[in-house]
């Protein structure tokens, strides 16, 4: 069995199913299938793709980048989804580190193709919807596929994604993710979720992230449910698919969120078919989730990272209302615990770092060895993640390990203080970092962007955060900014704004 069978049993069971839908566009199940045969046939028998050959993909949100996963997974070999936000030389990096044999490009992208063709002489490069001129199209590509698209002994065990991390501590790395690691999180979205085949899922979300493909896209396919996919989120084209195509759930980060929420169609549009709605990716801001559940929407979190696939904790949709504000219990199919530095596990209540368990989790991180035995440990993976687990079980996260400031002996945790801030109504959006300080070691510095036509000053933020923050967690200077570094998911950059401060001069303490 692999990933493509359950593709074929949903054939089976409903042929005529609507799979996916895109642009006006509708693929049944048992197109989608047929296209997956035809794909791997092609990379087979037109460009020698073996099992274990890398084949990557550079390319928005569009039926051929599933279709393209699961011929991956027929034949064995491995999909490298690249961000499209990504410089040229990071793309190249990726490219080189994984050793792809091809490259599946959209014309959107087609602009940097001389690059990529003079420095990757060794990769094919395929076009989506246009003749790239050194190589050939994709439609041209099926059509000319010979033979069976398979290759021997493909399974669950086999790779079937290499998803590069952002790097935060130098060169990305690959996380390497099993073809069980996509079954056993899809089981944990159907539980998640209430998943059936009767729900409808839409996908705004970047596929090139674990979350846009894994959190509720293939698990959506793997319970033969319906997806509509959009190229990239905008609010506008999702308001009008919420009204128009009636989706039962989506995934959504929280500046995705936030950025329906100031739209003007929030209050009127229709979001009735809507049952919930996932979010994650970073600190998820409590008024987020009041102002969804407020339009009468479950707002469920979801937290993990590329190594799990991303399914590790999660809030259930109809679940105990007893952990609201937590982010949820550990997921059906994984393990979840809270260490200290050694690996021992500590009492409820105890912050340390969060540890993962499971079929989820990454195998290991390609090329890299001594990253994979720092990141997996006795089979735990080690998030960097900073939490707590309360004597109920659930689990509250409190920062990245990298973004804890220690500030003459006490730790800050940013999220925090992010918090504080956010609570008041003239703060947007914010971010806090440590900045060198002679005399405390580190002190809390807050980058802030301010709401629209606000017009609050420093010491009036100041006073707002002593009058909820312990004295030492009180940023030392707030910096306000019209724009702060992201990923591609929105998720704020803090080791950049570290890196900043760490080469700015010490600060007089203002607070």
């Amino acid at each position: 069995m692999d990933l493509p069978t359950l593709i074929e049993r949903n054939v089976a069971f409903a042929p005529d199913k609507p799979a996916i839908r895109f642009e006006g566009t509708v693929l049944s199940y048992d197109a989608f299938n047929r296209r997956i045969e035809l794909a791997a046939r092609a990379l087979k028998s037109e460009l020698g793709v073996e099992k274990g050959d890398r084949v990557a993909i550079l390319s928005l949100n569009r039926p051929d980048y599933l279709v393209l996963l699961y011929a991956c997974a027929r034949l064995g070999a491995i999909l490298v989804p690249l961000n499209w936000r990504l410089a040229v030389t990071e793309q190249l990096f990726i490219l080189s580190d994984a050793g792809a044999k091809v490259l599946v490009l959209e014309h959107a992208f087609e602009a940097i193709l001389s690059v990529l063709a003079e420095r990757l002489l060794s990769t094919a490069i395929v076009g989506l919807d246009f003749a790239p001129g050194r190589g050939s199209g994709w439609d041209e590509l099926l059509e000319g596929g010979r033979g069976d698209g398979r290759n021997a002994h493909p399974g669950l065990s086999c790779p079937v994604l290499i998803v590069y991390t952002s790097g935060t501590t130098g060169r990305p790395k690959g996380a390497v993710l099993r073809q069980e690691a996509l079954l056993w999180n899809g089981v944990m979205s159907q539980h998640m979720h209430g998943l059936t085949s009767a729900d409808h899922v839409l996908t705004v979300l970047p596929m090139f992230h674990v979350g846009g493909l894994n959190i509720q896209t293939t698990p959506a396919l793997h319970h033969g449910a319906t997806i509509t996919m959009h190229p990239r989120f905008t609010p506008d084209a999702t308001f009008a698919a919420f009204e128009r195509d009636r989706p039962t759930l989506t995934a959504l980060v929280p500046t995705m969120i936030q950025a329906l929420i100031d739209h003007p169609r929030w209050s009127t549009a229709d979001l009735s078919s809507l049952k919930a709605i996932s979010t994650g990716s970073t600190m998820v801001p409590q008024q987020l989730i009041a102002a969804v559940a407020a339009r009468g929407i479950s707002a469920l979190q979801v937290y993990g990272s590329t190594e799990t696939c991303p399914i590790a904790i999660y809030t259930k949709l109809g679940g105990d209302p007893a952990g609201e504000g937590s982010t949820g219990l550990p997921g059906l199919c994984c393990e979840a615990a809270i260490i200290n530095d050694v690996g021992d596990g500590l009492p409820a209540g105890t912050p340390g770092e969060i540890a993962v368990r499971g079929p989820n989790v990454f195998c290991q991180y390609w090329g890299n060895g001594q990253a994979t035995r720092e990141a997996l440990r006795d089979g735990w993976y080690r998030t960097g993640d900073i939490g707590h687990c309360d004597g109920d079980g659930y689990f509250w996260v409190h920062d990245r390990k990298p973004n804890l400031i220690i500030s003459g002996g006490e730790n800050i945790y940013p999220a925090e203080v992010e918090r504080v801030l956010l609570e008041h109504p003239d703060v947007a959006e914010c971010a806090v970092v440590g900045r060198p300080d002679p005399s405390w070691g580190e002190v809390p510095v807050a980058y802030v962007i301010r709401r629209s036509e606000a017009q609050i000053d420093q010491h009036a933020l100041t006073a707002h955060a002593q009058s909820h923050l312990a004295r030492f967690k009180v940023p030392h200077e707030i910096i306000f900014t019209d724009d702060l570094p992201r990923t591609a998911l929105g998720k704020v950059e803090h080791f950049i704004l570290k890196a900043i401060q760490a080469k700015s001069r010490p600060q007089v303490n203002n607070s």
